[in-house]
């Protein structure tokens, strides 16, 4: 009933039995309530021609207008183009991946973990996030941190240090069938360290085989990330890095080796337990390095400093990799951590910093997302 008619009533047909001061609040009343239900019709109405508008956009195909072509099973308007026919749904929200789990603070939280030494199964039980979920985000944070570490150029260094540490995947080297003695994605995976003896920083890295071809990945690594400026590099005396060093760096390195001789284990110690060393003998092969420097302390350290951080590279327990692509990953992120986020104890600061890589302390979001 429209509000003017109403108003135009006789008061007594209306509310026969009340007084007319009573009868005309009621009216008054009334006609607001019908004047807001008009107001709110009127909204309403203009907020569907609105949507309706809405509805109505260009083909992405050949641009020209398109009409309402029924709905997606899922609810979301489809459309069809007047001019080539083609049909497309409306723009909606992409749906949930795992990286987005890097940009909440459940999913950083879960990198943390992972860079501190906590296994798949502590994160999912701590964060709520499946194993599988996690081990995607691990290599999709791996994959950023690999190309982080590549993008490191022309650092000017004095003092390197190489050394490999050991690790397996899937099984040990011995275990291996017949049929797998060929799959190098399986057995012993060693990473090979390459690391400024001053800044700390972690220069280049490769992981694989402890043969020749990988010496001469972490030879070309290291020369594309250091300057022409030439410096002392030491390593151990694995014969794979005279040929590498000759090959890639022999025009800015003053190459010395530390070889190390051991005495036979006694008893009980050939499994766990290294052999005492006896005698470490440097050897100069190319130009002049000072005798002094030629040390592989702190590349060793930095073994240990794997082994305590990754979790894949803890002895005596079952959180070894199960696929190469795993390890690779939780490798990468270790470097690209230890490079930019964490504080050296003896620095003060992060080696990148100490390389003037960068000015600042990078958090794990800006380290994750920095790609």
């Amino acid at each position: 009933m429209d509000s003017d008619k109403i108003l135009s009533l006789d008061c007594a047909t209306i509310l026969p039995r009340k007084s007319l001061k009573v009868k005309v609040k009621i009216l008054k009343t009334l006609y607001v309530f019908l004047l807001t239900n008009s107001e709110r019709s009127l909204y309403i109405k203009s907020m569907r021609t609105a949507e309706h508008s809405n509805k109505t956009t260009t083909c992405p195909y050949c641009g020209n207008a398109s009409k309402r072509f029924g709905k997606h099973r899922n609810g979301l308007q489809r459309f069809r183009c007047i001019a080539c026919l083609k049909t497309f749904t409306e723009a909606h929200a992409r749906q949930f991946r795992v990286e987005d789990y890097l940009k909440e603070q459940r999913g950083i939280m879960a990198i943390q973990l992972l860079v501190e030494g906590c296994s798949i199964r502590t994160v999912e039980r701590i964060t709520g996030i499946r194993a599988a979920t996690l081990v995607d985000l691990l290599l999709i944070a791996g994959e950023r941190c690999e190309r982080l570490m590549d993008s490191i150029r022309n650092v000017p260094v004095k003092d390197v240090q190489c050394d490999e540490i050991w690790a397996y995947v899937a099984k040990k080297e011995r275990n291996k069938t017949a049929e797998e003695y060929s799959d190098e994605n399986i057995g012993d995976c060693w990473t090979w360290t390459a690391i400024e003896r001053h800044s700390k920083l972690v220069l280049a890295y490769s992981v694989g085989r402890r043969d020749i071809d990988h010496a001469f990945e972490l030879m070309f690594k290291l020369r594309r990330a250091t300057s022409d400026s030439r410096f002392q590099l030491t390593t151990d005396g694995l014969r794979a890095y005279v040929h590498a060093v000759h090959a890639m760096l022999a025009d800015r390195v003053d190459f010395a080796q530390l070889i190390k001789y051991y005495s036979q284990p006694r008893e009980g110690e050939q499994r766990y337990s290294p052999a005492q060393m006896v005698e470490a003998v440097p050897v100069a092969v190319i130009g002049d390095p000072d005798p002094k420097n030629i040390c592989t302390s702190h590349v060793e350290r930095q073994n240990l400093t794997m082994r305590m951080q990754i979790r894949r590279l803890t002895r005596l327990t079952n959180g070894f990799s199960k696929k190469i692509e795993c390890h690779r990953a939780a490798i990468a992120l270790h470097f690209a951590y230890y490079n930019w986020c964490r504080i050296h104890g003896t620095l003060r600061v992060t080696p990148a910093m100490e390389s003037e890589i960068t000015d600042h302390v990078w958090s794990l979001n800006e380290l994750l997302n920095h790609a």
